[in-house]
């Protein structure tokens, strides 16, 4: 196993401006940004295990295997106005296909990264509201090796990544910090090119029911999707789910 190493993680990072723990089982890294104290520009919380791993909308992040990424980002709220989801899919799926050498790894709207048609990563974003602060919480988990999975579960061993574990991390904290200094030019044409479901049909899923089908259009700038219904009209939907034929 690849173990966790703060030396590689914080390579060529700016420690002046970063903070970094790591634990071996923890309930969950966004929790733990609750409970810690911003001192830095960011704050990176890693572990090996997490008792009570979220995703979006309440749903349990099975984390109980150790070789896989759970992580947070704590930082202040970003200038940029790209949302942050999104933002933070990219960055992930750029960076493991850098590293695998591929363009296999494309995104599903919102917030999660695909192979092969399975998730294999997901992010979940948290704002706190400290006094007149609004620090953004990013956790990031991505399955490299998932021994035990449901159906719609993958991971990337097929690739052996995990003896590349820490410059991974290390490649999305560098984009990410990039990102919040600098922002990402284009990036909703780099984001429609990883889409796995453009032009595909979708149904828009909300409490469990379905509440509209149509084409998936693609997104706005500020990460609503555009559905073409059957009279192609166009609709946009900021919050929700959505389902695609053949895609978990």
């Amino acid at each position: 196993m690849n173990i966790l190493n703060k030396q590689k993680i914080l390579k060529d990072l700016p420690k002046e401006r970063v903070n970094l723990d790591i634990y071996n089982t923890i309930d969950s890294t966004n929790e733990e940004c609750k409970r810690i104290e911003l001192k830095k520009d960011f704050h990176i919380i890693i572990s090996e295990h997490q008792t009570r791993g979220r995703g979006r909308l309440g749903k349990t992040w099975s984390s109980p295997s150790s070789g896989n990424i759970y992580m947070s980002i704590y930082s202040k709220e970003t200038m940029n106005i790209a949302p942050l989801s999104l933002i933070v899919g990219l960055i992930c799926a750029n960076v493991i296909n850098s590293m695998i050498k591929t363009k296999e790894v494309g995104l599903k709207w919102p917030n999660d990264i695909i192979l092969a048609k399975k998730k294999i990563g997901g992010i979940l974003i948290e704002k706190e509201v400290m006094g007149t602060n609004i620090n953004n919480i990013v956790g990031i988990g991505i399955n490299l090796n998932q021994p035990e999975k449901e159906e719609w579960w993958g991971d990337l061993s097929s690739f052996k990544v995990s003896s590349m574990r820490n410059e991974l991390i290390n490649g999305i904290l560098k984009s990410y910090i990039h990102f919040c200094d600098n922002g990402i030019e284009s990036w909703e044409k780099k984001w429609h090119e990883l889409c796995v479901h453009m032009n595909l049909n979708i149904k828009i899923r909300h409490n469990e029911k379905i509440i509209e089908t149509g084409i998936f259009d693609g997104i706005n700038a500020d990460g609503s999707l555009k559905l073409k219904l059957s009279n192609n009209k166009i609709i946009n939907y900021e919050h929700g789910e959505i389902s695609i034929e053949g895609i978990y």
